[in-house]
């Protein structure tokens, strides 16, 4: 475990009320060092600048040698010499030949020499005589100081440019909390969503008509505030939005501003987390403070289970690490006296037993709204909206779908709809049919069809446990109607039966969560009876079996011996050892056992009762390999029966 980061030294550690928050530049870490840094810059650049005059002076040399006095006359004299310039007593100068160099080390055509001050020559009548030229121009061209000094500062130039792109580049990495290394603070992540078009109303929501309720309070408090101040009444703060995932609670957020008329900014709380420390709280900062600049407004913070878990459990560094820093920022802003009035925080989670009870308490999330899988009436509404732009048959019958699709939430009905209009493409109809509905469903429930050639014994013993299922669902006094039974291998099964309930339920009995138990069991119970065999094809069904019956044993009081207590916690995710004591959970585990036991012996008992009834299934399905609920009810001889478990 690493060491937390000190903490910042450069905010006040108050709140000013009255005036307007601007956030001060604030360095980036380690920005007290950014003078020395400046001056470390500037060295640098001094050491580039005179390493690279060095190294153009060295290259600007040229190669032309200096030679004596008396070999230059010896050439002029020869009629060898073609150009000459000459500064004082200094001379350059051009031969017509080449001659070899000083000491032999290759020839030259261009050289200087020095005109010693006491020569009493006749130099300039030599040259007249000879024919050579005496230019205005140096023979020898050298670069300017000007000249030299632009590229000597094109490395320091280029040093520079370099290190502003990294330091900007640092600065966006690290958000506005850093201040950016040059000073300049990017705009805040969190904008307003779909500015100019069409907003999203209560119209575009259907299925939760009790919490549109809850919110319609916030919706009129924004766009009558007048109203409620006058009676005293304070603009909820906070409304936190609880509920599976896709029962629309981020649709709920974007109808409520958009029924108030009022801007909407968004964000994950996965956005406000950084690596940097201090990031996150900057941010929550900019999102406020925009807000507030148009408010009355709406925030909306999705996920928010992801900064907000309660603090103290020993996952993070203690009080100083990002997640802990960046709640405790939005506490602030949404406590009282952050001046945030006219701004509304609505947040999202699917996990509110999670969240630190200061962010749940009021005065900050003042209402807590659960947000459940709508019914079938609401499913049915939402089934509506989401085909109002899809041409459909006249033989679909959406409320025959809603009754068959219990417990899907508005993300599911909504794929749904899309699946169905993406098979009528496919099949090139003009419009969505019912078989299209139906077909569609059985791909979001039992998964897509694998084209997978099983020999006859695997498809015959397959056909035998399916069959099983459906058998004891059709026996089972209380249980789901079959709906559908394949042999078709879809998804990782190689069969399915589909059993859904005819009306939703809300509370189970005793009696029909045993009757599902001993349905899931109906598969294995049937390779039992008929092959003497058990496969690894119960897993899935051995999964469901497990839960159910520690459910009934340990979480809703239906075993005599562990008693009327809860003894595993709900999150099956939290290791429930910790939750009783040893002695309590080895009661569990033999409460399991027994009601397993017991519901496995009846499905043997059903099973061998009713063998003739269990072939004539099992013939049928290899014959057609998919049943629907009448053929199958037919098949087995048994009465569809229509009313649920009373006590249900």
């Amino acid at each position: 475990m690493t060491d937390p980061a000190p903490p910042r030294k450069d905010e006040p550690p108050w709140r000013t009320e009255g005036a307007p928050e601007e956030e001060p530049p604030r360095p980036a870490p380690g920005g007290g060092r950014m003078r020395g840094g400046w001056w470390r810059l500037a060295l640098t650049a001094l050491v580039v600048f005179i390493l690279a005059n060095v190294v153009l002076s060295f290259f600007d040399q040229g190669d032309e040698p200096t030679i004596s006095y008396t070999e230059f006359s010896k050439q002029v004299g020869a009629g060898n010499v073609e150009k000459i310039y000459a500064k004082g007593d200094a001379i350059q100068g051009q031969l017509k030949k080449a001659r070899d160099k000083p000491g032999g080390d290759g020839t030259y055509t261009k050289f200087k020499t020095e005109r010693p001050t006491f020569a009493d020559d006749r130099l300039w009548a030599d040259l007249t005589k000879n024919g050579v030229t005496v230019t205005a121009e140096p023979v020898v061209q050298h670069r300017s100081l000007l000249s030299n000094l632009l590229i000597s500062l094109a490395p320091m130039v280029l040093l520079v440019v370099l290190w502003i792109f990294i330091a900007r580049r640092m600065s966006r990495a690290m958000g506005g909390g850093a201040g950016g290394m040059l000073g300049r603070k990017p705009p805040p992540k969190p904008v307003e969503l779909e500015p100019g078009r069409q907003r999203t109303t209560f119209a575009d929501v259907a299925g939760i008509d009790e919490v549109e309720g809850e919110l319609s309070d916030v919706v009129d408090f924004l766009k009558n505030p007048a109203a409620y101040r006058r009676m005293g009444a304070k603009m909820p703060r906070g409304v936190l939005l609880s509920g599976p995932p896709g029962t629309g609670k981020t649709l709920l957020a974007r109808a409520v501003a958009g029924e108030a008329g009022v801007p909407f900014f968004s964000a994950s709380a996965s956005e406000f987390i950084e690596m940097i420390v201090g990031v996150g709280a900057s941010r929550v900062r900019d999102l406020f403070t925009e807000a507030r600049k148009l408010a009355p407004s709406i925030i909306f913070i999705d996920e928010i289970d992801t900064i907000g878990r309660a603090r103290g459990g020993g996952g993070g560094l203690g009080g100083h690490d990002e997640r802990e820093q960046t709640l405790n920022q939005i506490l602030t802003e949404m406590d009282g006296f952050s001046g945030a009035e006219g701004v509304v925080v609505v947040a999202a989670t699917n996990r509110a037993d999670v969240l630190d009870p200061a962010l749940t308490r009021p005065g900050r999330f003042d209402r807590v709204v659960t947000v459940s899988p709508p019914d079938r009436a609401g499913r049915e509404a939402i089934l509506e909206i989401h085909t109002r732009e899809i041409p459909l048959a006249p033989d679909v019958d959406l409320a025959q779908v809603a009754r068959t699709t219990p417990g899907m939430t508005g993300a599911e009905l909504a794929n749904l709809a899309n699946e169905a209009a993406l098979l009528a493409v496919k099949r090139k109809q003009e419009r969505v049919t019912g078989r299209d509905l139906s077909d569609a469903l059985e791909k979001v429930q039992l998964g897509a069809e694998r084209p997978l050639v099983m020999p006859e014994e695997e498809r015959r013993r397959t056909a035998y446990h399916e069959s099983g299922h459906a058998l004891l669902g059709m026996l089972q006094p209380g249980a789901d109607p079959v709906r559908k039974i394949t042999i078709v291998p879809r998804g990782r099964a190689l069969g399915v039966t589909l059993s859904t309930p005819d009306a939703d339920k809300y509370a189970y009995t005793e009696e029909y969560l045993r009757g599902r138990i001993i349905g899931a069991l109906g598969g294995m119970a049937a390779e039992q009876v008929v092959y003497q065999v058990i496969t690894t094809g119960s897993e899935s069904d051995l999964e469901q079996v497990t839960r159910i019956a520690r459910g009934m044993a340990a979480r809703w009081g239906m075993s005599e011996r562990v008693g009327r207590l809860s003894a595993v916690p709900g999150d099956t995710q939290q290791a429930y050892g910790l939750a009783a004591a040893p002695g309590t959970l080895d009661a569990v585990d033999g409460e399991m056992r027994r009601i397993v036991d017991e519901c496995y012996e009846e499905a043997l008992r059903k099973l061998r009762d009713h063998r003739p009834r269990l072939d004539a299934l099992a013939e049928a399905l290899l014959a057609n390999e998919t049943l629907e609920e009448s053929d199958a009810y037919r098949i087995a001889g048994i009465p569809r029966l229509t009313k649920d478990d009373p006590g249900a």
